[in-house]
Formats: structure tokens, sequence, C-alpha cells
């Protein structure tokens, strides 16, 4: 029974496009990765992305996050937002932050646009495909 589960997990990592996934604990470490042979072969998992839980204009454009972990709209040692509400920002311009334990991921604009909205409070915890930020054209 523990080999199906191992398997049905794997299987799951492999459909989300999750590589690799370590759980580290007191005098525990388990480490699931995909096959080296699919990785230098160029394989990839089918990923589905999840829709926005709410309708949004057909001009604008949410922003979800790429990976679960904890969303900041300040760098940990600034006190000014990177994109405030209402602030132009340009295309692979920083709009945010994913905190994932010590890493910081950057979350970014995909078009040049104007940050219409904060769908989720500084320091909240995200998972996968959450909507994060609303742009609107600029």
């Amino acid at each position: 029974m523990l080999i199906d589960s191992l398997q049905q997990l794997a299987t799951s990592l492999a459909d989300a496009g999750i590589g690799l996934l370590e759980l580290r604990g007191p005098g525990v470490l388990l480490r699931l990765g995909r096959d080296a042979a699919d990785v230098a072969a160029g394989v990839e998992p089918s990923v589905s992305t999840p829709g926005p839980s709410r309708p949004t204009p057909s001009s604008g454009t949410t922003v979800t996050a790429p990976a679960a972990g904890v969303f900041l709209h300040t760098h940990p040692m600034q006190s000014n937002p990177l994109a405030p509400v209402g602030a132009p920002v340009r295309a692979g311009a920083p709009i945010g932050l994913l905190q994932i334990g010590a890493l910081l991921l950057p979350v970014t604009a995909p078009r040049a646009a104007v940050v219409a909205g904060l769908l989720v409070a500084h320091g909240a915890t995200v998972g996968y495909g959450t909507a994060l930020v609303e742009l609107a054209p600029d």
C-alpha cells in the first residue's frame, strides 16, 4: 500500500510540473524527483493552470502564483511596496515576491500595465495558481 501511495504522489507531482519535492524533519529526509532520463530527454508533464476565482475583464490580466509560498508586496529589507495599486509597471518588472523558505522569487508583470488591485494580503500563504495581482491595460 505504501508503494501505491508513493506512485500516486509521484504522478500528482509530475502532473503539477514539480520536478523535485524534498521534505525534511528531525532525523528524516524524503526526496522525490522525476526520472533523470525524462529530464534529459526534455519530457515535460502536462500542466493545467486554474482560472481566476472571479470574473475579470477580458482586457485585464490576473497574475497568479507560480508556486506555493508566502506572497510579499515589499522586499523584507524595504518599506515601499514593489508595485502599489495605480502604479504603472513594464513587462518583466517585479510586482511582488514569493517567499519559499529563505528563497525570494520575483513575481513579474507579464506585460506593460497598471496595477489595478492586490488580491491577497502582504504575508499571506498562497498555493500554486492563487490569484495575486490584477493588472489593467496601461
